[in-house]
């Protein structure tokens, strides 16, 4: 059916991360002795903890691809009824992705689909076969007005609505491919049912006719910039664009490094063997952890000693920083669940 919960080993914490993404929550931190800080409120929303450092694309009409998806690392696979598959076999992708999803086994993984236009023959139906079978996203190629996502939320309520389920719809997710999605990304992004946004830097860049790698994707920069901004804007998550040299590891490992530089969440990938570089480069490393937590504990100390200034390693330490500290925590733990 609908259910789009998460798996119960992510526990109650993942459970309410899963909530809209306008939701905030209030967390509380408690210094290394154990006595309670000031509660900070921080709109630490579900677009921002939830792991989604590598998303790989996976063909629906290849079976065998499907069923292996069960046993990657990866944190989000993108079920392709859409690009990677031909006209003749739409039907059979559908058919295949919508029994994978109904047949389970993919663990804690976040389970999307990539459907075709509602204006296509296969369109709606996409729509209707991903909502009955419980995945957790559908992503709209192409993506360029709110009119688009108003369609598929709607197909997306009447299903799950007619079969009396109780358990929330899919969220929607956004290909941000086109010129146009560039501008309307903000406008997007807003939008309610919409929870991630992510960059086609492939379609984009013949779209704009220029050299999507030139010299470290230099052209497409202030696009990919424009997006992280639009998703940042209004509290959705946001990931990178392929890397589609299969045989330029260094290259790509530089691509991870350079798209969490600029801000996102993590990388579309479609191979593989690409999974561990892109979940290594976007996750936080140990180090940044420990300092996050010192950040956190420094600014509740400080908090309880009535003190308005903290200063750690001859830094200033203000509430925004706590806030990014206390989103980097939470991630690091979320990742340590999931792996």
């Amino acid at each position: 059916g609908c259910d789009t919960s998460l798996p119960p080993s992510l526990g109650a914490t993942m459970r309410a991360l899963r909530a809209h993404s306008s939701m905030a929550l209030r967390k509380t931190f408690t210094t290394a002795s154990g006595a309670m800080s000031t509660a900070i409120t921080a709109t630490t929303t579900v677009a921002n903890v939830r792991p989604r450092r590598s998303a790989l694309y996976m063909p629906g009409s290849n079976a065998r691809a499907l069923d292996k998806g069960r046993s990657l690392s990866c944190d989000v696979i993108l079920f392709d009824c859409e690009d990677a598959v031909s006209p003749d076999d739409k039907v059979l992708a559908r058919n295949q992705i919508a029994e994978a999803l109904a047949a389970g086994g993919f663990g804690d993984r976040e389970l999307v689909v990539r459907v075709n236009p509602l204006a296509s023959p296969w369109g709606e139906d996409d729509v209707v076969a991903m909502a009955e079978a419980g995945a957790h996203a559908v992503l709209i190629a192409k993506a360029e007005n709110q009119d688009e996502v108003n369609e598929v939320a709607a197909l997306l309520h009447k299903t799950c609505r007619s079969r009396d389920e109780d358990k929330g719809m899919p969220d929607i997710w956004c290909m941000i491919e086109t010129p146009l999605g560039v501008l309307r990304a903000a406008e997007l992004a807003s939008m309610h049912p919409v929870t991630c946004l992510v960059a086609g830097t492939s379609d984009l860049a013949a779209d704009l006719r220029c050299d999507g790698e030139w010299q470290h994707r230099t052209a497409l920069l202030p696009f990919l910039s424009h997006t992280v901004l639009a998703a940042r804007a209004h509290g959705v998550a946001v990931l990178d664009g392929v890397h589609l040299n299969l045989q330029d590891d260094e290259g790509f490992e530089a691509s991870c490094q350079q798209g969490r530089a600029l801000g996102f969440d993590g990388k579309t990938l479609i191979h593989p063997k690409t999974i561990e570089t892109a979940n290594i480069a976007f996750a936080p490393s140990s180090e940044e952890v420990q300092q996050a937590r010192r950040k956190i504990e420094a600014f509740a100390e400080a908090q309880a000693a009535g003190s308005a200034l903290v200063v750690l390693d001859g830094k200033l330490v203000e509430e925004l920083h706590v806030r990014e500290a206390t989103r980097l925590v939470q991630l690091a733990n979320a990742i340590a669940i999931v792996d």
